[in-house]
């Protein structure tokens, strides 16, 4: 990463100060630094919006432009896209130079006429967290298959850790040697979790080195349907047999999904 935008992160960690404002969630020589920064603006009717908004920096940002993130409790995902649409056009006149923290101060001062538009009003500057949350459309369940974890007690920790920053639900479940971990919530949240997944180093190797997951695969990743449950937390269980773990699987509307993609990996 260039010298301007490693300054910019210590300026950012500086201005964004407050309690969970600022949290670099990867860094990575190779693939580059994913932050988040927590904040809020003013909405409709003179509401103060939170915005939760993750900026994937590549390696040789600024020269190219950052993948930015939008969620929000009180948005629609219809809004969350929106508002991240008029972040990349507003990027694009600000490339080849540090720009997350105009980026913000953008936002803040233009959420309101965002929200203003028709397509993406509500009519209301009141929180749509329930109508957001519980429409099909924007609620989508993934799940892995790791192949391990050698230092197991710092891999939960992490993995509770993103899970929680992302605002997603699900299990990370233990049966034998299987790993499975089920992610439930905004899809661009799961990829944002994925990324961090695949770039952080959460494990360690044979030698006891830190070490990034190789060996990490999707099994499936669907729109929720209206069999299937929706968790409202994320939580680590191990199950003592495969009739423990099937049993999960069909509580949560899954019944299908266990027998096409986890029957497979019982050896």
């Amino acid at each position: 990463m260039a010298g301007p935008a490693r300054e910019e992160l210590v300026a950012l960690a500086a201005i964004f100060c407050g309690p969970d404002e600022w949290e670099v969630l990867s860094l990575s020589e190779t693939d580059g630094t994913v932050c988040r920064i927590l904040t809020k603006a003013e909405g409709l009717m003179d509401a103060d919006i939170p915005l939760e908004l993750v900026f994937h920096l590549p390696v040789n940002y600024p020269s190219c432009l950052p993948g930015i993130s939008v969620s929000s409790e009180c948005l629609t995902r219809a809004q969350c896209v929106a508002v991240k649409e008029k972040l990349l056009e507003q990027a694009e006149n600000l490339s080849s130079e540090p720009m997350v923290h105009e980026l913000v101060l953008w936002i803040q001062q233009n959420l309101r006429h965002i929200l203003n538009q028709p397509e993406t009003g509500s009519g209301s500057g009141k929180c749509t967290f329930a109508a957001s949350m519980t429409a099909d459309d924007g609620l989508w369940i993934t799940l892995l298959h790791l192949d391990h974890m050698r230092a197991k007690t710092k891999y939960v920790k992490t993995v509770e850790k993103w899970a929680s920053d992302l605002r997603l639900t699900g299990r990370l479940m233990f049966m034998g040697k299987i790993i499975l971990i089920l992610l439930q919530g905004d899809r661009n949240n799961i990829k944002e979790y994925l990324i961090l997944q695949k770039t952080c180093k959460v494990d360690v190797d044979s030698s006891g080195k830190k070490c990034k997951e190789k060996m990490i695969s999707v099994l499936f990743e669907t729109k929720v349907q209206t069999e299937h449950k929706r968790f409202l937390a994320f939580e680590v269980k191990e199950y003592s047999s495969l009739d423990e773990l099937q049993k999960e699987f069909e509580t949560a509307g899954l019944k299908k999904l266990f027998s096409e993609f986890v029957l497979g990996l019982v050896k």
